[in-house]
């Protein structure tokens, strides 16, 4: 390698009169890897290179898969109609627009510029790496209920391919039922207060279900078996990387779709169904001030898109560095909003059905609310189709079960990159292994009669409130202590793009605003979960645990700088650390010639009114 050439290469850069980044940016990349005559794929020695995608579209299709999954098949229709529907859809939408499009569009372009999970990102601020901590114990949370839903997912699929659907008609010993396929009343004379025998399948048969207060109870057996055949099908993908991942995002992205269209077009003939959609698309306006409902679309909005979690940040850092995240950001979100549309209007046309035969006004006393709502309006859904029902129900749970795949490997991916990223020389298939067996072993607690109530706490503590947390302490993190003007630098130095000022105003001031309000809304309108109140203690134990990792974190890393004097280790714990940059080595020293010829160029470390220095900082 001839060095002197590189060291002219850069001599003559500096020199270079600074006239933007539309042209710098590429030509100190080219020129220094001409002068090199080494690709950009070359890293630094000794270190590991970083698996990336087989190409660009298994990166989208694999966030397809990650994002429009289990936040919008299975948590959106009762997170909508525990909410009032249309009071809901509201709200949801505009924290969409504000928050979730800004954040997924942010995540992605940090983490494909600097090759980072979700706790390695915080790198441009060592201070703040419990952020990323946090956020991955939240993570963890969810990665032990989201496959015991796929569980219960495939014990649905398996009872499809009986004669008949089991759900589809009562049990002798099933009180007040009306079967799903005829819609007969058992008793003539009821009227009121009758179940569908889709709903009492799933209760009494599938989850054994028993009031929290009685305690857990032991794991179904059936379930179990269940559970750990879903975790080696996540664990055999996930062992041979993220190559394996993309490869199989082409199925996991796609086929749901047709699915999707066919119980659309099936639930908007049934009778009864305008009324339930009505419902869902109407907006009750008294409604939109209750914190409540903002706080459950801000939560919504997380899950659909999966953002403040780590998993976007984590399979961005598996981009080619060039990739254009942008369009992937614009299509995804757009696509994500839509199938919650579509699912919604699936789910509250088969309740409207339900409210026309049993006689209900209301839509809300239909089916009863929570987790469970997929696994009752779904399946009596599927028990109304005149012709083979039995293969429409194959169908519908073989895209359940995709989908919920597609998930599972976003959320087990960022605890996996996050552990790598510490470790670098461990070797994946090692890491899949350990996370699966101990992500299998405690996700069997759910599979006990009580299992979905402990569901309810986890999901309220440990995933709503931390995502919540975190997700503030990572929009300061990234828009202020890294700054948003250093973000936009960094995007045109990677894509070559001017930011606009709607992602400058959302990332500085608007998005991190709106996320705060509803924070503390949501704190002092908090309501314990509906369980007995040691389990609510539990759930504050979880939200404090991965809390507390701010301010350790934060003191490890002010003691772990080296500068002298305890406030110089603080400024430096703020500050970038020297790796901090793209992954590739001769990217990394063009990048930082990009930066020095920034700075000879700006003023803004020397403004001394604070209001113009704010304003720099965002609109600049």
């Amino acid at each position: 390698m001839n060095y002197q050439r590189v060291a002219a290469m850069e001599n003559g850069l500096k020199k270079e009169k600074f006239c933007g980044a539309n042209k710098d940016s590429k030509s100190i990349i080219n020129g220094l890897n001409q002068a090199n005559g080494i690709a950009l794929s070359v890293s630094i020695p000794n270190v590991p290179i970083r698996e990336k995608w087989g190409k660009g579209v298994e990166f989208m299709l694999s966030c397809i898969a990650y994002s429009v999954g289990f936040g919008n098949i299975w948590k959106f229709p009762y997170t909508a109609l525990e909410n009032g529907g249309g009071a809901f859809l509201i709200p949801y939408l505009v924290i969409l627009f504000l928050i979730g499009r800004p954040i997924y569009y942010l995540e992605m372009v940090m983490g494909q510029f600097c090759s980072r999970g979700c706790v390695k990102i915080y790198d441009m601020a060592p201070i703040m790496r419990g952020v990323g901590v946090g956020q991955s114990l939240a993570m963890f949370v969810v990665m032990t209920y989201y496959t015991p839903v796929l569980a219960i997912t495939l014990y649905y699929l398996i009872s499809s391919f009986n004669s008949e659907l089991p759900w589809s008609r009562c049990d002798p010993s099933w009180n007040r039922c009306i079967d799903s396929v005829s819609r007969e009343f058992k008793d003539a004379n009821a009227s009121q207060n009758m179940n569908v025998s889709a709903e009492l399948f799933f209760t009494k048969t599938v989850m054994h279900r028993a009031p929290l207060a009685q305690g857990l109870g032991i794991p179904d057996m059936d379930l179990t078996l269940c559970l750990l055949a879903s975790w080696l099908v996540v664990a055999v993908i996930l062992i041979k990387g993220i190559r394996s991942t993309g490869k199989c995002a082409y199925f996991l992205a796609i086929f749901p779709y047709v699915i999707i269209l066919i119980l659309f077009v099936h639930s908007c003939t049934l009778e009864g169904a305008g009324k339930g959609i009505r419902f869902f698309l109407t907006p009750d306006w008294k409604q939109l001030f209750e914190p409540r409902v903002w706080m459950e679309a801000v939560t919504q909005c997380f899950f659909s898109l999966s953002i403040c979690f780590g998993g976007i940040i984590a399979y961005s850092s598996f981009n080619n560095f060039s990739n254009n995240v942008y369009r992937d950001a614009l299509i995804i979100s757009w696509l994500d909003t839509f199938t919650s549309i579509i699912i919604g209007c699936i789910v509250f046309g088969v309740l409207g059905n339900l409210a026309h035969v049993t006689n209900k006004e209301n839509i809300q006393d239909v089916v009863k609310q929570g987790p469970g709502l997929t696994f009752m309006a779904y399946p009596d859904a599927i028990a109304k189709f005149e012709y083979f029902p039995q293969l429409f129900s194959v169908l519908f749970f073989l895209m359940l079960f995709i989908v919920g795949i597609g998930s599972n490997l976003g959320v087990v991916t960022s605890i996996i990159t996050a552990i790598r990223d510490r470790c670098p020389t461990l070797e994946n298939w090692k890491v899949a292994s350990v996370v699966s067996v101990v992500g299998f072993s405690l996700s069997t607690i759910y599979m006990a009669p009580g299992g979905l109530d402990l569901l309810d706490v986890f999901d309220n503590y440990g995933a709503k409130y931390v995502t919540l947390t975190f997700a503030l302490f990572e929009l300061i993190t990234f828009g202020w202590i890294y700054g948003v003007d250093r973000i936009c630098r960094d995007i045109q130095f990677m894509l070559n793009i001017d930011t606009n000022k709607f992602w400058r105003i959302c990332w500085g001031i608007l998005t991190p605003l709106v996320v705060t309000v509803i924070l503390i809304g949501c704190l002092v309108d908090h309501k314990p979960v509906d369980v007995p109140e040691e389990y609510n203690i539990i759930g504050w134990c979880v939200y404090v645990l991965a809390v507390i990792q701010l301010p350790l974190w934060a003191i490890y890393a002010i003691f772990s700088q080296k500068k002298p004097g305890f406030v110089n280790k603080v400024r430096s714990a703020f500050k970038p650390t020297k790796s901090w940059g793209p992954e590739n080595y001769h990217t990394r020293k063009a990048y930082n010639i990009y930066l020095e010829k920034i700075r000879s160029s700006s003023d803004a470390d020397d403004c001394s009114n604070a209001l113009k220095f704010i304003y720099r900082r965002i609109f600049k």
